[in-house]
Protein backbone atom coordinates (compact mmCIF):
# COMPACT_ATOMS: atom_id res chain seq x y z
CA UNK A 1 0.00 0.00 0.00
CA UNK A 2 1.46 3.30 -0.94
CA UNK A 3 0.72 6.09 1.84
CA UNK A 4 0.67 9.78 0.14
CA UNK A 5 -0.20 13.09 1.51
CA UNK A 6 -2.01 15.93 -0.43
CA UNK A 7 -0.74 19.78 0.16
CA UNK A 8 -2.64 22.32 -1.88
CA UNK A 9 -4.15 25.36 -0.75
CA UNK A 10 -6.87 25.03 -3.51
CA UNK A 11 -9.73 23.15 -1.64
CA UNK A 12 -10.89 21.69 -5.31
CA UNK A 13 -7.72 20.38 -6.43
CA UNK A 14 -7.16 18.75 -3.53
CA UNK A 15 -10.47 17.14 -3.92
CA UNK A 16 -9.72 16.26 -7.39
CA UNK A 17 -6.58 14.99 -6.28
CA UNK A 18 -8.02 12.87 -3.20
CA UNK A 19 -10.79 11.41 -5.96
CA UNK A 20 -7.92 10.48 -8.39
CA UNK A 21 -6.04 8.62 -5.40
CA UNK A 22 -9.65 6.48 -4.49
CA UNK A 23 -9.60 5.05 -8.11
CA UNK A 24 -6.31 3.50 -7.05
CA UNK A 25 -6.61 0.15 -5.42
CA UNK A 26 -2.73 0.38 -3.45
CA UNK A 27 -2.95 4.13 -2.72
CA UNK A 28 -4.20 5.28 0.77
CA UNK A 29 -4.46 8.68 1.70
CA UNK A 30 -3.25 9.92 5.37
CA UNK A 31 -3.79 13.30 5.14
CA UNK A 32 -4.71 16.50 3.18
CA UNK A 33 -3.12 19.81 4.91
CA UNK A 34 -4.10 23.60 2.44
CA UNK A 35 -0.35 24.14 3.41
CA UNK A 36 2.79 22.51 3.92
CA UNK A 37 3.12 23.87 7.45
CA UNK A 38 0.39 21.95 8.32
CA UNK A 39 1.79 18.70 6.96
CA UNK A 40 5.46 18.56 8.92
CA UNK A 41 3.78 16.87 12.67
CA UNK A 42 2.63 14.15 10.15
CA UNK A 43 5.69 13.71 8.12
CA UNK A 44 7.90 14.30 11.61
CA UNK A 45 5.54 11.76 13.51
CA UNK A 46 4.77 9.46 10.60
CA UNK A 47 7.51 7.48 9.04
CA UNK A 48 5.48 5.17 6.58
CA UNK A 49 4.77 7.76 4.40
CA UNK A 50 5.59 6.82 0.57
CA UNK A 51 4.31 10.03 -1.53
CA UNK A 52 3.64 13.57 -1.10
CA UNK A 53 1.51 15.08 -3.96
CA UNK A 54 3.08 18.43 -3.45
CA UNK A 55 1.85 22.23 -4.93
CA UNK A 56 4.29 24.90 -5.85
CA UNK A 57 2.88 27.73 -5.76
CA UNK A 58 1.19 28.38 -2.09
CA UNK A 59 0.90 31.56 -0.13
CA UNK A 60 3.09 30.83 3.19
CA UNK A 61 5.50 28.65 1.56
CA UNK A 62 6.36 27.67 -1.96
CA UNK A 63 6.15 24.09 -1.95
CA UNK A 64 9.31 23.45 -3.83
CA UNK A 65 11.64 25.59 -1.17
CA UNK A 66 9.81 23.50 1.27
CA UNK A 67 11.00 19.95 -0.29
CA UNK A 68 14.55 21.48 -0.26
CA UNK A 69 14.08 22.22 3.17
CA UNK A 70 13.07 19.05 4.43
CA UNK A 71 15.62 16.28 6.15
CA UNK A 72 15.00 12.93 4.02
CA UNK A 73 11.99 13.67 2.65
CA UNK A 74 9.40 11.06 0.97
CA UNK A 75 9.19 10.67 -2.41
CA UNK A 76 7.15 13.35 -4.17
CA UNK A 77 4.76 14.30 -7.22
CA UNK A 78 4.74 18.07 -7.62
CA UNK A 79 0.84 19.23 -8.62
CA UNK A 80 0.76 22.83 -10.22
CA UNK A 81 -0.67 25.10 -13.10
CA UNK A 82 2.93 26.34 -14.00
CA UNK A 83 4.42 24.39 -16.37
CA UNK A 84 7.66 26.52 -16.23
CA UNK A 85 9.06 24.68 -13.16
CA UNK A 86 9.42 21.49 -15.14
CA UNK A 87 13.37 22.01 -15.06
CA UNK A 88 13.59 22.46 -11.37
CA UNK A 89 11.44 19.48 -9.98
CA UNK A 90 13.41 16.93 -11.59
CA UNK A 91 16.49 18.58 -10.69
CA UNK A 92 15.21 18.03 -6.68
CA UNK A 93 14.57 14.31 -8.32
CA UNK A 94 11.04 14.70 -7.66
CA UNK A 95 9.14 11.37 -9.53
CA UNK A 96 7.15 13.29 -11.65
CA UNK A 97 5.32 16.85 -12.51
CA UNK A 98 1.87 17.00 -12.82
CA UNK A 99 -0.02 20.28 -14.53
CA UNK A 100 -3.77 21.37 -13.38
CA UNK A 101 -6.18 19.90 -14.74
CA UNK A 102 -4.68 16.32 -13.88
CA UNK A 103 -6.51 14.01 -16.17
CA UNK A 104 -7.12 10.05 -15.10
CA UNK A 105 -4.32 8.33 -17.88
CA UNK A 106 -1.51 10.83 -16.86
CA UNK A 107 -2.08 10.53 -12.89
CA UNK A 108 -1.74 6.69 -13.25
CA UNK A 109 1.48 7.32 -15.11
CA UNK A 110 2.46 9.18 -12.17
CA UNK A 111 2.14 6.93 -9.42
CA UNK A 112 3.46 4.06 -11.25
CA UNK A 113 6.36 5.52 -10.79
CA UNK A 114 6.48 4.83 -7.12
CA UNK A 115 8.16 2.16 -5.31
CA UNK A 116 7.14 1.98 -1.73
CA UNK A 117 8.92 -0.03 0.71
CA UNK A 118 5.83 -1.66 1.69
CA UNK A 119 5.19 -4.61 -1.26
CA UNK A 120 2.74 -4.34 -3.75
CA UNK A 121 0.86 -7.45 -5.36
CA UNK A 122 0.30 -8.52 -8.57
CA UNK A 123 -3.36 -8.57 -7.87
CA UNK A 124 -3.25 -4.38 -6.71
CA UNK A 125 -1.10 -3.73 -9.85
CA UNK A 126 -3.70 -2.59 -12.23
CA UNK A 127 -1.75 0.24 -14.79
CA UNK A 128 1.23 -1.37 -17.27
CA UNK A 129 4.79 -0.16 -16.49
CA UNK A 130 6.02 2.59 -18.17
CA UNK A 131 8.69 1.87 -21.02
CA UNK A 132 10.51 5.12 -20.03
CA UNK A 133 11.84 7.79 -17.53
CA UNK A 134 13.34 11.81 -17.81
CA UNK A 135 16.68 12.51 -16.36
CA UNK A 136 17.69 15.95 -16.31
CA UNK A 137 21.33 17.29 -17.82
CA UNK A 138 23.15 19.74 -18.11
CA UNK A 139 19.84 21.70 -17.48
CA UNK A 140 17.77 19.54 -20.48
CA UNK A 141 15.12 16.64 -20.20
CA UNK A 142 16.60 13.72 -21.73
CA UNK A 143 14.14 10.54 -22.15
CA UNK A 144 15.95 7.20 -20.97
CA UNK A 145 14.55 4.08 -22.54
CA UNK A 146 14.15 1.10 -20.17
CA UNK A 147 15.22 -1.21 -22.53
CA UNK A 148 18.40 0.47 -24.04
CA UNK A 149 19.70 0.98 -19.84
CA UNK A 150 22.64 -1.46 -18.92
CA UNK A 151 23.22 -0.89 -15.99
CA UNK A 152 23.69 2.62 -13.09
CA UNK A 153 27.27 2.90 -11.27
CA UNK A 154 27.20 5.16 -8.36
CA UNK A 155 29.33 7.94 -8.17
CA UNK A 156 29.12 9.90 -4.69
CA UNK A 157 26.92 12.39 -4.97
CA UNK A 158 26.44 10.94 -8.65
CA UNK A 159 24.86 8.20 -11.08
CA UNK A 160 26.73 7.16 -14.28
CA UNK A 161 24.12 5.38 -16.09
CA UNK A 162 25.36 3.63 -18.65
CA UNK A 163 23.29 2.29 -22.27
CA UNK A 164 23.79 0.28 -25.10
CA UNK A 165 26.80 1.22 -27.78
CA UNK A 166 28.91 2.53 -24.56
CA UNK A 167 26.72 5.93 -24.36
CA UNK A 168 26.60 6.92 -20.68
CA UNK A 169 24.69 10.34 -18.99
CA UNK A 170 25.69 11.08 -15.11
CA UNK A 171 22.71 13.05 -13.38
CA UNK A 172 23.03 14.07 -9.40
CA UNK A 173 20.57 11.36 -7.73
CA UNK A 174 21.07 8.66 -5.14
CA UNK A 175 20.97 5.55 -6.10
CA UNK A 176 18.17 4.96 -4.26
CA UNK A 177 16.05 7.67 -6.26
CA UNK A 178 17.12 5.99 -9.14
CA UNK A 179 15.98 2.56 -8.43
CA UNK A 180 12.68 3.61 -7.61
CA UNK A 181 11.89 4.91 -10.83
CA UNK A 182 13.19 1.77 -12.92
CA UNK A 183 10.74 -1.60 -13.00
CA UNK A 184 11.89 -3.86 -10.64
CA UNK A 185 11.15 -6.93 -12.87
CA UNK A 186 13.90 -5.92 -15.18
CA UNK A 187 16.16 -4.01 -12.30
CA UNK A 188 17.91 -5.05 -9.39
CA UNK A 189 20.10 -3.36 -7.19
CA UNK A 190 23.18 -6.11 -6.93
CA UNK A 191 25.64 -3.71 -4.65
CA UNK A 192 25.83 -0.73 -3.08
CA UNK A 193 27.43 1.01 -5.93
CA UNK A 194 25.62 -1.05 -8.82
CA UNK A 195 22.22 -1.62 -10.80
CA UNK A 196 22.00 -3.76 -13.41
CA UNK A 197 19.05 -4.16 -16.23
CA UNK A 198 18.77 -8.15 -16.01
CA UNK A 199 18.47 -8.87 -19.34
CA UNK A 200 21.44 -7.46 -20.09
CA UNK A 201 23.49 -9.66 -17.71
CA UNK A 202 25.60 -11.94 -20.34
CA UNK A 203 27.76 -14.45 -17.86
CA UNK A 204 27.87 -14.91 -14.24
CA UNK A 205 31.23 -16.41 -12.23
CA UNK A 206 31.65 -16.68 -8.77
CA UNK A 207 31.01 -13.23 -7.40
CA UNK A 208 30.68 -10.92 -10.31
CA UNK A 209 28.56 -10.92 -13.54
CA UNK A 210 29.26 -9.67 -17.23
CA UNK A 211 27.14 -6.60 -18.45
CA UNK A 212 27.82 -4.49 -21.58
CA UNK A 213 31.53 -5.65 -21.60
CA UNK A 214 32.30 -4.84 -17.91
CA UNK A 215 33.02 -7.20 -15.16
CA UNK A 216 30.27 -6.30 -12.29
CA UNK A 217 30.69 -7.07 -8.66
CA UNK A 218 28.21 -9.02 -6.89
CA UNK A 219 27.48 -8.73 -3.19
CA UNK A 220 27.01 -12.11 -1.14
CA UNK A 221 23.66 -11.02 0.15
CA UNK A 222 22.34 -10.59 -3.25
CA UNK A 223 24.17 -13.55 -5.29
CA UNK A 224 21.20 -15.99 -4.46
CA UNK A 225 18.28 -13.42 -4.81
CA UNK A 226 19.91 -12.21 -8.30
CA UNK A 227 19.91 -16.55 -9.64
CA UNK A 228 16.39 -16.29 -9.02
CA UNK A 229 15.63 -13.43 -10.79
CA UNK A 230 16.72 -14.82 -13.41
CA UNK A 231 14.98 -17.92 -13.52
CA UNK A 232 11.80 -15.89 -13.45
CA UNK A 233 12.83 -13.90 -16.62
Amino acid sequence: MIKCLIIDDDPVARKNLSILCSKVDYLQVIGEFDNPIKALTTLNNRKDIDLIFLDIHMPEINGMDFFKSTIDPPNVIFTTGDQSKAIEAFEVNALDYLVKPIQLPRFLKAIERVKPQTRITPAEVQVEQDADMYINVDGRLTRLAFDKIALIEAKGDYALIKMDQQAQHIVRSSMKKIEQKLPAKSFMRIHRSYIVNLHKIVDIEDNSILVNQEVIPVSRANKMKLVEALNLL
